[in-house]
């Protein structure tokens, strides 16, 4: 297959244009991407994909933009993601500085540079003229971060869609690192409600805060040892809040949880855990009240990810080994929560690779991705990895 005189020309193409992607990068990074709030970006991503020629392109009802290339019909059909969205609200900078061959920016490697790695894929197939038997389906997705809950990818797999028959994901920063299985997570948002009233002067009744706290903690008391055997799992109180003043007592109390495992078994305990943490709190602190109205809590879902365990024996991972191992490469098949969480669970081969590059301090302002002078190869492995599994067109 590498000595094929198309795959030939896509390498040369790929590594010729890898400036040029470079700026695009920037200029995509910059145009805002936050949860919910990917429309923007999705415009301008839409249009730098048409520009390639690849294949149809549109911006589906959901806001997945979704490039299609055609295949003769007689192979199986693969789709390739790239998240468009960040973790950042609106208001972040999103102002690329480049150093050197570092580029700094909230957002510029999770998960702008795998957005930037379909555009190479979508380029070099247009360019050298490449035919496949089955389609090449390419889609900077949405919703793949925090609450967005996957609902790109969910919206791709919705049940009645023409789902492809195997997919493979671009995301994380870790060349050798090939995601294989699913870590699944629940997650909820807690309010404690209460009347609240004066620090002081009504000192005794129920408090919401308090009622949090003794929550919180019998639900880690109960967590802690769940974790300690067995498959990994974890469990973390992410964001708190409510109360109006240091002197009042708080009308609400809320905070969100996640709790993580690649087991469903385990994610189960963990819930169990949780649910009875919550009503325990909430009946503690009614119990020891002075007087004045009992407290209630409200639990609301914010996000459920599948887990699953996929099958190393698919051609699909066969083929991303053998990709590997022909460059010296032994890859780390491992598990972590990404885009491939849905059509893992769903027994559809699936896979996320690398963005290429060295990618650090995702999810903070610093974050940065850096140009390691191997990002064309890399590229051009992942491309082949698509081509294989797509099946290339006999000329």
């Amino acid at each position: 297959m590498r000595e094929d005189p198309r795959i030939v020309a896509a390498y040369a193409h790929i590594a010729g244009t890898h400036e040029s992607r470079l700026a695009d990068m920037v200029t995509l990074n910059e145009v805002p991407a936050p949860p919910f709030g990917e429309e923007a970006r999705a415009v301008v991503f839409a249009e730098m994909m048409r520009e390639t020629g690849f294949g149809e392109v549109v911006i589906d009802a959901v806001g997945n933009v979704v490039a299609t290339r055609a295949g003769t019909g007689d192979g199986r059909s693969v789709m390739v993601a790239a998240h468009l969205d960040t973790v950042f609200p609106i208001e972040t900078d999103v102002t690329v500085r480049i150093e050197g061959n570092r580029y700094t920016a909230p957002g510029i490697g999770d998960n702008t540079r795998g957005a930037i790695m379909l555009l190479q894929f979508a380029s070099a197939i247009a360019e050298a003229d490449i035919q496949t038997d089955g389609d090449v389906i390419l889609v900077g997705n949405i919703g793949e971060e925090g609450l967005g809950d996957l609902r790109g990818v969910r919206h791709l797999f919705r049940e009645g869609a023409d789902r492809p028959d195997s997919f493979i994901a671009i995301d994380g920063g870790n060349e050798t690192r090939l995601v294989t299985s699913a870590v699944g997570s629940n997650r909820y948002r807690v309010t404690f409600n209460g009347p609240g009233g004066h620090s002081w002067g009504n000192f005794g009744d129920a408090n919401p805060h308090h009622a949090a706290a003794r929550a919180i903690t019998r639900f880690i008391n109960a967590a802690h040892p769940i974790t300690q055997e067995g498959p990994r799992s974890s469990y973390s109180i992410g964001r708190t809040g409510g109360g109006t003043s240091v002197n009042s007592i708080a009308f609400e109390s809320w905070f969100e949880v996640d709790m993580r495992s690649g087991d469903p078994a385990k994610i189960e305990a963990l819930d169990a855990a949780f649910h009875q943490a919550m009503a325990d709190g909430l009946e503690a602190e009614n119990a020891v009240r002075g007087g004045g109205e009992l407290l209630t809590v409200e639990i609301e879902s914010i996000g459920r990810r599948p887990a699953g365990r996929g099958s190393l024996n698919t051609s699909l991972v066969r083929r991303a080994g053998i990709l590997y191992a022909a460059e010296g490469i032994r890859p780390s098949f491992v598990a972590s929560s990404t885009d491939s969480n849905i059509p893992i669970s769903l027994g559809i081969p699936a896979i996320t690779i690398s963005r290429c590059g060295n990618s650090q301090r995702a999810h903070s302002l610093d974050e940065y991705w850096e140009d390691d002078g191997n990002v064309p190869l890399c590229t051009m492995r992942g491309l082949m990895l698509v081509l294989a599994e797509a099946g290339l067109t006999e000329n």
